[in-house]
């Protein structure tokens, strides 16, 4: 449905020549279906396939892009629907958003929001303190309707495939409830360890007793806990998982002597911790979980760079992915060696890197990429899932790397109505950019065609086994 605030060649190149190009280039793979291999969309959608409650919980509430801007500007979390005395009237919370929603130009998330309410609700007209009322009863009054309950958005979005990412503890009875009905959409799990891997964590101990609860496998020892892993792993395979995620702070990897080993896990387990030694245990699991990816196949994904919780009162009062994880630098290739020389070799490991840090994409990911079996670039993440994010990605990574050690986009979400979106920014972008490779003469027009549905969701589906 056309409107006057979304462009039809919104994103593509300003040059008319390239633009045709790359018009013609995103109409072949526009309408692909969406292969979605790793995002933090609620379990419980698909199991239990709720209804929405209101604009604002689908819109706001959940997205830390939308608070963490209306939190700059110093707008409370209160009056966005969190915390203990938060306003509870969803319409005011909308009304809150929407005064502000000038705030958004030129980001990405204006980009999505635009794109939901239109393609969605068939809004017309820009979100403001003036729309805001009539805009929220036409999106309340679809929301009790079966075709936007989360089952039926998968089927409207085009959903091939879509991945949550769940703790190591989690029971997965969400998962289970949407393989035993009847819907035939495909929602995996993805192993989640960090909360029995990072001995920073909150109540490390206690989750390493329901560690043990859940596996069956004694965690008191070095030798069980790693077979506690491996039974949650099979576990989690069993509904349907294809990968891993840990978001460790830094790539740091470590390949300890088993007698080493053996004694760090001890001072972890008993809360003797020498200097150093948190980080130590993160690094050596990393290799680890390698070992255990070259034994049972699931693909490996390391999400590093980010200072998780800038605000410890935000974190003390509001919890966590409240928008104050902020980019730090860090360095790969000594970091990784460890791990590399140990299994990087093996043709039965795949290893998926993402960074905040951008400076390391020419420097660092794309060389190691280039030459490292196991190794895949992982797209544009969290601050730089955007235009010139994905652009600088592509100007920075591929002469080095190559197309295809890279695994194309995944939207990494917990707003579900931005998944289609976030898709169509990166076909458009990705679609301006093999353009340009063409009327620079670096690709052949027939190239492009053919690598333009790779980029959209071949190599995601491949890279991720899905």
């Amino acid at each position: 449905m056309g409107n006057a605030f979304l462009h039809p060649d919104r994103l593509l190149p300003a040059d008319p020549a390239t633009r045709k190009l790359a018009r013609t280039l995103y109409n072949a793979v526009a309408d692909l279906p969406i292969v979605s291999p790793h995002g933090h969309t609620d379990p419980r959608w698909w199991g239990e396939n709720p209804a929405f409650s209101d604009p604002a919980a689908l819109f706001v509430t959940p997205d830390h892009y939308v608070t963490r801007m209306l939190t700059s500007q110093g707008i409370p979390f209160e009056a966005l629907g969190i915390g203990a005395n938060c306003e509870k009237d969803p319409r005011k919370i909308w009304q809150t958003f929407a005064d502000h929603y000038h705030l958004f130009a030129g980001t990405p998330s204006r980009i999505w929001v635009d794109d939901a309410l239109s393609r969605l609700f068939g809004v017309t007209q820009r979100l403001g303190p003036k729309t805001a009322n009539d805009i929220y009863d036409a999106i309340a009054e679809r929301l009790p309707e079966p075709d936007t309950r989360p089952r039926a958005l998968y089927d409207r979005f085009g959903i091939d495939a879509i991945a949550t990412t769940d703790s190591a503890l989690d029971d997965l009875a969400f998962h289970a409830m949407a393989r035993e009905s009847d819907w035939q959409g495909r929602v995996v799990p993805t192993y989640r360890p960090d909360a029995v891997i990072d001995p920073d964590t909150p109540d490390f101990s206690a989750n390493l007793e329901h560690l043990a609860e859940v596996s069956g496998c004694d965690t008191s020892t070095w030798d069980g806990y790693l077979d506690a892993h491996r039974a949650r792993r099979a576990a989690f395979q069993a509904m349907g998982a294809t990968a891993t995620d840990h978001g460790h702070p830094t790539p740091r990897t470590a390949d300890l002597p088993l007698t080493e080993a053996r004694a760090l896990f001890e001072r972890v387990r008993s809360d003797k911790l020498e200097h150093g030694d948190s980080e130590l245990f993160r690094a050596q699991m990393l290799t680890e979980m390698a070992r255990m990816s070259v034994e049972d196949g699931l693909v490996m994904q390391l999400h590093s760079g980010s200072l998780r919780g800038h605000s410890s009162a935000t974190r003390r009062d509001y919890g966590p992915d409240r928008g104050f994880d902020i980019p730090v630098p860090v360095s790969f290739p000594e970091a990784l060696r460890p791990l590399l020389d140990a299994v990087g070799l093996d043709p039965r490991l795949t290893l998926i890197l993402f960074t905040l840090d951008e400076t390391t994409y020419s420097r660092e990911l794309a060389p190691l990429a280039g030459v490292w079996p196991c190794l895949r670039l992982g797209p544009p993440w969290w601050f730089h899932d955007s235009y010139e994010g994905m652009r600088r990605f592509r100007e920075m990574a591929m002469e080095t790397a190559g197309i295809y050690n890279t695994v194309g986009f995944n939207d990494d979400t917990r707003a579900l109505c931005s998944i289609p979106a976030r898709h169509d920014v990166a076909r458009r972008v990705d679609s301006g950019w093999l353009a340009e490779m063409i009327v620079t003469h670096r690709l052949e027009e027939a190239e492009a065609f053919e690598i333009a549905p790779l980029l959209a969701h071949g190599l995601a589906k491949q890279a991720y086994r899905l």
